[in-house]
């Protein structure tokens, strides 16, 4: 192991793989064009920068703040990642102080049927049908 590796407060890592180590992505690709699409903001101390570039480097005691399914994120990088493994050691890189979410009383789509139900008759069949299509 190198020198380099092994300092962790000196150490930076680009954004795009970080993201990736800390199983915020599926895949390196994904997050690289979440950043690209100008989706991530990234604070140190305290100037506030919009991260446009997936190489952009990210070191402990950074703040990213993105969006992902309506939800917003705020993260405080702890350290950097040495690899993509489980994800008891990705939360380890990093502390959420994103706010809770809030779950709206959401019903399930009229056309859905319960669990265990079983199959529907062709009565049930043809009214899921318009329920679906709006006639």
């Amino acid at each position: 192991m190198s020198a380099s590796s092994t300092e962790t407060d000196t150490a930076t890592q680009r954004l795009d793989r970080w993201l990736w180590f800390a199983r915020f992505f599926k895949t390196r690709t994904l997050a690289a064009k979440f950043v690209s699409d100008g989706n991530v903001r990234l604070t140190r101390g305290d100037a506030v920068q919009r991260a446009d570039k997936p190489a952009t480097p990210v070191r402990s005691g950074d703040v990213i703040v993105f969006t992902r399914n309506d939800h917003p994120r705020i993260i405080t990088v702890l350290n950097c990642g040495s690899r993509r493994g489980p994800a008891s050691e990705a939360r380890q890189l990093y502390e959420d102080n994103s706010p809770p979410v809030i779950k709206t009383g959401t019903s399930p789509r009229p056309f859905e049927r319960e669990k265990g139900a079983g199959r529907p008759t062709k009565k049930e069949r043809r009214a899921i049908s318009a329920l679906k299509t709006g006639e």
